[in-house]
């Protein structure tokens, strides 16, 4: 999936979910947020494409588990992410610093990727 639209997918799915406002001292540093909301895009397109395919499977518990599970790794609680985002909705000019970041970081890690194989040749 392409990188930019996982990640526009998942802006548009936190802004439907967001959470209170809190004051800018309370939120998630840009490098951590970029960290974080890079998991999540990845694990709401492994509930749409993988998971909601296995009818043995509730798709919306799977991606709550997946979600306490990204914010166990960053040692975050799901109230600091959702403030957090909620913040960055707020000043659109972090939110897309923090998005462009992610698209560039992660199209680098796909070039470098598919270049492997031809440095070996």
């Amino acid at each position: 999936m392409n990188v930019k639209w996982a990640v526009l997918f998942g802006v548009f799915f936190f802004t439907v979910c967001n959470g209170a406002f809190t004051s800018s001292a309370d939120i998630l540093g840009k490098k951590k947020m970029q960290d974080v909301l890079w998991d999540i895009v990845q694990a709401e397109v492994y509930t749409k494409k993988i998971i909601q395919k296995d009818s043995t499977k509730n798709s919306a518990e799977e991606n709550v588990k997946l979600q306490q599970q990204i914010f166990s790794k960053h040692n975050i609680t799901k109230e600091d992410f959702y403030s957090s985002y909620q913040y960055y909705q707020q000043h659109p000019s972090e939110m897309q610093s923090i998005l462009d970041s992610i698209v560039t970081v992660k199209r680098q890690v796909e070039i470098d990727r598919y270049m492997k194989p031809l440095k070996k040749l």
